[in-house]
């Protein structure tokens, strides 16, 4: 027996439009990251934060947190852009190794997202990202300012699950539903 895969008609980003609901739940959604991930900041020791885990590529929490503000970085610093490009993060060494000013960086990110119109999650911007192990060319996408905003959310949750890996690793308290998707918070209610 094979799988049989049909592909979908191609809809263009003028197709499917950010309606005002969802632009409000794709901005709530990225403050409430925002905000998961400043209060592991005020939760964690730096010690912790900074601490290398050798069973996690010998990566830090301070690592993982500063790759994640990079890419809300990348979006919101140039709000005028019509281009995205992830290639170009910052990769500013003190978020990684002083939670204090990680957290202050969150906080304005934060301050940054409530003061976005939904119109502006609806506006075209084409999207840059390396994404071949063959170096050298970074492929652009037609894209949306709120479709990259769900990409840094999904993107964040998806690295919040690896620091709460390694915070247990260390032994170090989580804030409830650290690191947890959305959906999976969602299906554990349901079963509930």
């Amino acid at each position: 027996m094979t799988a049989t895969l049909s592909l979908p008609r191609h809809h263009s980003a003028s197709d499917t439009p950010v309606g005002h609901a969802d632009a409000r739940e794709i901005l709530a959604a990225a403050i409430a990251i925002l905000d998961q991930g400043a209060d592991l900041l005020r939760a964690l020791p730096a010690a912790t934060y900074t601490r290398k885990v050798p069973a996690v590529f010998d990566a830090s929490i301070g690592g993982h947190i500063r790759h994640c503000l990079d890419h809300f970085l990348s979006l919101l610093r140039d709000l005028g852009a019509s281009e995205v490009n992830y290639d170009h993060r910052q990769r500013d060494p003190r978020v990684e190794n002083e939670p204090d000013f990680a957290r202050a960086l969150t906080l304005q990110l934060r301050a940054l997202l409530l003061e976005l119109s939904e119109e502006t999650l609806a506006r075209p911007v084409t999207a840059r990202c390396e994404v071949s192990y063959s170096h050298g060319h970074s492929p652009a996408t037609g894209s949306s300012f709120g479709r990259e905003l769900v990409y840094a959310i999904a993107h964040a949750i998806h690295h919040y699950a690896l620091i709460a890996v390694m915070a247990r690793l260390m032994g170090a308290e989580l804030p409830a539903h650290f690191g947890v998707a959305p959906s999976t918070v969602a299906y554990e209610r349901r079963k509930a």
